[in-house]
C-alpha cells in the first residue's frame, strides 16, 4: 500500500516508524513531516489543512491509506472531504480519523460534555456559558467550590484549559476568555467544571464505530518544571504502562467509559473510523473522563507505538473491513519512557534553527532506545531545531525506573543551544 501521514511532530514520526515496519507498506509519505520522518519515508511540502492538494496527491500517487495525525484537519473535515468530495476523480482509500461530526468530541468541549451526560459516562459536573449569559457565569463562579476548571469550548492549541485556585482568578480568566476573546472563537463559549482530585492516565482505542481495540495506555507530564511545576506545555515526557492501570481499573474503564462511548457514536450516527484518545482521572480507583481527543496524543504515541506488537497497518485494514473483532492485541511486556528535549524559553518564546549534535553513543547507552523527532528540519545539510519541543527520546526497560534512566543517558549524547529536559519523568512510579 502507498500510505500518507499528515502532520509534522513526534507523534507523526512514531507513527511513520511503526507503519514503515509493516510488510503492507510499499511507499510512505509524510506531509509536511520533519527531519526524523524523512528517515522513514518521503516528506512532502503540503500543509495539513490544504485539502485540495492532499486529495490531488492521493489521486496522483495512488495513496490507499491516509493517517491523520493532528486534530485540526479532522475537526475541519478532512475525512469528509477525502471520502465524499468529487473533484478531479474519485478517491476510495482509507482515512484513519473520524468525520467532522465525530471529531466534535474533541473540537467542542460543550459537545463532548453533553455526549458524556447523554451516555451516562462518568465525568466532572459542569455548566457552560457564553456572552449572552456572561453575568450568570460570574455568579456561578462566585458560588463554586475551589479549585475550579475553565475550558475554552473550541480548539485552543492545547492552551484553553485553566485551573483556578481563587474566585478572583477564575473571574479574571472567565473575562479574558469571553469578553477579551483570549482564544478567539474557541472561547466564545466556556465550559466550567468541578476540579477532580486524582492522577491522570490516557487510554487509546482504535475503533470502526462498532468494534474497538484498546491499543495502550500512558501517563504524560505537561508541566515544564521538575515535580510538575511551572507552565503547561504540549508534554514533557510520558510513561507506559501506567502501574495503577491494572486489570481491575481497566475493566472499569472498558465497561463504564469505552463501551458507552462506542454505543453513543452509534446512537448519534457519528461516523468514526480512527483513534479515540480518552483522557481520564483516577479518583480513588474510579475513572472519570476529563476529555476526548480524536487522534493519538503527543508524546503518548512515542510510548504506545513502541509497546504495541501488532502490525498497525494490518489493524487499519481490519478496521476498514469491519474485522477489528478478529484482532488480538499484543504488547511488549517491558516498560517504556520518553523524555522531551525542548528549546530554551519554551513554552514561551524560543529561537529556532539551532544545530543539533548527536554525539557518539556512550557504552551501553543505546540499547533499546529510539529517537523521535518533533520540531526539527534539515538546513544546510544539518538537522536544526524547528519548534518548542524538539526531540523525544524513548527507551525500554524492565520497569519505568530503568526505562527513564536509559532515556536520560541517551539525552546526554544530544546537544543544541538552550536544550532543556526534565529529569524526573515517571517520578511517582520510581522507588
Amino acid at each position: 500500500m502507498n500510505i500518507l501521514i499528515l502532520g509534522s511532530g513526534g507523534r507523526e514520526h512514531a507513527l511513520a516508524w511503526k507503519i514503515n515496519q509493516s510488510p503492507l507498506c510499499s511507499r510512505l509519505f509524510v506531509a509536511p513531516g520533519n527531519a526524523g520522518t524523512s528517515q522513514c519515508g518521503e516528506n512532502l511540502n503540503i500543509d495539513v489543512n490544504d485539502f485540495d492538494t492532499i486529495k490531488d496527491f492521493c489521486l496522483n500517487e495512488n495513496i490507499e491509506l491516509v493517517v491523520v495525525g493532528p486534530e485540526d484537519p479532522l475537526v475541519k473535515g478532512i475525512y469528509d472531504f477525502l471520502r465524499n468530495k468529487r473533484t478531479g476523480g474519485d478517491w476510495t482509500g482509507i482515512v484513519i480519523g473520524p468525520s467532522a461530526a465525530g471529531a466534535q468530541l474533541e473540537g467542542s468541549k460543550s459537545f463532548s460534555k453533553q455526549f458524556m451526560q447523554k451516555n451516562y459516562i462518568p465525568t466532572a459536573a459542569y455548566a457552560e456559558f457564553n456572552e449572552l449569559n456572561y453575568q450568570e457565569g460570574k455568579q456561578y463562579i462566585s458560588k463554586h467550590t475551589l479549585p475550579i476548571v475553565l475550558k475554552a469550548d473550541g480548539l485552543a492549541a492545547g492552551k484553553g484549559v485553566i485551573i483556578c485556585n481563587t474566585v478572583d482568578e477564575a473571574l479574571d480568566a472567565f473575562e479574558e476568555m469571553i469578553v477579551n476573546k483570549q482564544f478567539g472563537k474557541a472561547s466564545a463559549k466556556v465550559v466550567i467544571e468541578e476540579f477532580l482530585q486524582g492522577i491522570e492516565v490516557s487510554v487509546f482505542v482504535l475503533t470502526d464505530g462498532v468494534d474497538y481495540k484498546i491499543i495502550g495506555h500512558a501517563k504524560d507530564y505537561k508541566r515544564i518544571g521538575e515535580g510538575d511545576t511551572g507552565l503547561n506545555t504540549g508534554g514533557m515526557g510520558c510513561v507506559s504502562p501506567v502501574p495503577f492501570a491494572d486489570d481491575i481499573f481497566m475493566a472499569k474503564v472498558e465497561e463504564r467509559i469505552i463501551k458507552p462511548t462506542i454505543k453513543g457514536l452509534q446512537t448519534e450516527q457519528l461516523e468514526y473510523k480512527g483513534f479515540v484518545f480518552i483522557g481520564l482521572m483516577n479518583v480513588n480507583g474510579e475513572p472519570y473522563v476529563i476529555e476526548y481527543n480524536c487522534r493519538m496524543g503527543d508524546p503518548e504515541t512515542e510510548v504506545v507505538m513502541p509497546r504495541l506488537k501488532n502490525d498497525i497497518v494490518e489493524m487499519f485494514v481490519a478496521m476498514h473491513k469491519g474485522e477489528l473483532s478478529k484482532v488480538d492485541v499484543a504488547y511488549d511486556e517491558r516498560a517504556v519512557a520518553t523524555i522531551m528535549a525542548v528549546s530554551g524559553g519554551y513554552p514561551g518564546s524560543y529561537e529556532k534553527n539551532k544545530p543539533i549534535q548527536f554525539f557518539p553513543p556512550q557504552e551501553g547507552s543505546g540499547e533499546a532506545v529510539l529517537i523521535f523527532h518533533s520540531g526539527t528540519k534539515h538546513l544546510d545539510d544539518k538537522i536544526v531545531t524547528n519548534g518548542g519541543r524538539v526531540l523525544a527520546v524513548t527507551a525500554f526497560g524492565k520497569d519505568i525506573k530503568e526505562a527513564a534512566k536509559r532515556s536520560l543517558s541517551k539525552l546526554k549524547e544530544i546537544s543544541f543551544e538552550g536544550m532543556y529536559y526534565r529529569t524526573d519523568i515517571g517520578y511517582e512510579f520510581i522507588h
